[in-house]
């Protein structure tokens, strides 16, 4: 397992064009080692991630938001799972960084805050998609059109967060959860994760099983399900 953690924090953990260049070396680098099952993102206290450091883009405002993007949208294209621990604030596109994450944990003290339109700008790098999907339309209203700051147990309520814990257990309980994916299979591991995104473009349950039905058959043939079926059936057998 491995931590990732935002580490400016003078500038609140904020996401200029040379930290994302930081944040996708950093997970060239853990996917690179076999040894690494999951990636804990957080920020150093007092921030999660402030958001994006806008004033540097270039001539051309697009290139410079997509390359922006990357710093994040690196950590969803991550195939090992990824859990955000989040401390403190997590602004505009720092909030995108823990919403790109497979799991979100939240200390109390976090604040789930958009503020797209507070700064007078749309919000990018598919923030409405994300925050709709995941907590409902709702909250997305909330919290983008209203103006809506979540704190820890808010963001809990409203499922954007998993868990809310208080600060001085958040990192224990990230790599606690952490730890449980990581000790899996990698390869069965990489293959739930894969499914787990892609049945979101299925409608039809039957759809669902036939998609799950060729995974599922290849696990069944490897050597970690045949010694754990071996230890059932000597369990079973031991109970006769």
């Amino acid at each position: 397992m491995a931590t990732v953690t935002l580490n400016d924090p003078a500038r609140r953990n904020a996401l200029d064009l040379a930290f994302c260049d930081e944040m996708m070396a950093a997970f060239d680098e853990i996917e690179a080692n076999p040894a690494v099952g999951a990636v804990v993102v957080t920020g150093a206290n007092p921030a999660f991630c402030a958001g994006a450091d806008l004033s540097h883009l270039g001539a051309s405002a697009e290139e410079g938001l997509l390359a922006i993007y990357e710093g994040f949208l690196r950590v969803g294209r991550c195939p090992l799972p990824t859990i955000a621990a989040v401390n403190g604030a997590a602004v505009g596109a720092g909030m995108n960084l823990a919403l790109v994450t497979d799991l979100r944990v939240a200390g109390r003290s976090a604040r789930f805050d958009s503020r797209f339109l507070q700064l007078g700008i749309h919000p990018g790098g598919g923030h409405t998609w994300m925050l709709r999907r995941i907590a409902g339309p709702e909250t997305a209203f909330a919290v983008d059109l209203f103006g809506e700051i979540l704190d820890g147990p808010a963001a809990e309520r409203a499922g954007i967060v998993w868990k809310c814990v208080e600060d001085d257990q958040l990192l224990d309980e990230a790599r606690r959860l952490a730890g449980v994916a990581a000790a899996g299979p990698p390869e069965l591991v990489a293959k739930i994760k894969a499914s787990l995104h892609h049945v979101a473009t299925i409608d039809e349950h039957r759809d669902a099983v036939m998609h799950e039905l060729v995974p599922q058959a290849w696990s069944v043939g490897q050597p970690e399900f045949q010694a754990k079926l071996a230890v059932l059936r000597s369990q079973i057998t031991s109970k006769k």
